[in-house]
């Protein structure tokens, strides 16, 4: 075909919504052990962002199953199923709820393998969706995947983008343990971009090189990725090369990426939307630290959500967000830092 390459042949363009409904429709066609479960999922509805819609019409409602207004019903049929056997995908419309059937998510799904020496798994897909930038307020706002990476035995995924999204929850969904997938929202409405048609796996634990870059280590995942991209251009044109490490999955953590480029640039900013304290850059700060300390030019900054509940009011909701001017301040703080370090 004239003017197309081989590249765009075996991709499409898809909204991030449409990406990871094309991961669920792969799936449903494929293996008759998926199913679905949630609030609203079934069409006309489709699920509140239309990530599943026209699967109930495709595959029948005893496989896309709309359930009652209860998450301790939703998150417990499907530990249920999966322990009988099944591949469910259970909806949690917005990771704030995850609070209502942690204990079952953390206490049971997660312990299983463990506590039955390897003997039952618990193959569990979890989806919600998360993050501040909609108005959706204090309640249906929060990024919350420190909550979930403290907890042995659950994986954790975070896309940036449709592709990975599509690619991480098929990981997911064939995993034999369970994945929670965190969607941070304004990633369903981006434009458009090239997703791999059929099925598309991007594995576990194995970060993407989003930029190369010579300079300072910018490390993110999630909605922030784009942030980080967009600083590193506007670093360019100061001669300061920024590489962008886009993690994807953060449970398992593909910690040699990351401690690669940063033995390489020697500095390193972490940017994420969920809140500083206790967040997950903690816990990357420190392993960087232990594994780094004599290489680094400078300490291992953090740029990172405000210590406040979500706002609902636009200009403050703005204000609790990490902003690119942060990640460009916490970037030129580092590497003067370390110029400081050497002249002195």
């Amino acid at each position: 075909m004239s003017g197309v390459t081989e590249q765009e042949l075996l991709t499409q363009p898809m909204l991030g919504f449409q990406a990871l409904g094309s991961a669920l429709d792969d799936a449903l066609g494929r293996d008759p052990s998926v199913f679905l479960l949630g609030e609203d999922i079934a069409d006309p509805g489709g699920g509140v962002f239309k990530v599943t819609a026209g699967l109930s019409t495709k595959y029948g409602a005893h496989r896309v199953r709309a359930t009652p207004i209860s998450e301790q019903a939703i998150m417990g049929a499907a530990i249920g199923a999966a322990v009988a056997g099944m591949r469910p995908v259970a909806e949690i419309m917005l990771m704030d709820f995850l609070a209502v059937c942690l204990d079952q998510l953390a206490n049971h799904a997660a312990k299983l393998r463990y506590m039955s020496g390897g003997q039952t798994g618990v193959p569990l897909t979890v989806r919600c969706a998360a993050g501040a930038g909609m108005q959706f307020g204090a309640q249906h706002s929060e990024m919350l995947e420190a909550w979930l990476t403290h907890v042995p035995g659950l994986k954790v995924v975070v896309p940036s983008n449709p592709a990975d999204a599509k690619g991480l929850l098929t990981a997911c969904i064939l995993d034999p343990d369970p994945c929670v997938i965190v969607e941070q929202s304004l990633l369903y409405f981006l434009p458009p971009q090239p997703v791999p048609v059929g099925r598309h796996i991007v594995p576990l634990g194995v970060a993407a090189t989003a930029r190369p870059g010579r300079d300072i280590t910018l490390i993110s995942y999630g909605r922030q990725v784009h942030d980080a991209l967009a600083a590193a251009q506007l670093l360019a044109e100061e001669d300061i090369e920024a590489e962008v490490i886009d993690l994807r999955s953060l449970v398992p953590l593909d910690e040699r990426a990351v401690l690669e480029s940063v033995a390489r640039t020697r500095h390193a900013v972490i940017i994420h939307e969920a809140v500083r304290r206790n967040g997950f850059g903690a816990e990357l700060a420190a392993m960087i630290s232990e594994h780094l300390f004599d290489e680094l030019g400078a300490p291992v900054a953090r740029v990172a959500g405000a210590d406040t509940p979500i706002p609902y009011a636009k200009h403050l909701e703005d204000a609790f967000l990490p902003s690119l001017d942060a990640v460009l301040t916490a970037v030129r703080a580092t590497l003067a830092r370390s110029r400081a370090r050497v002249a002195g």
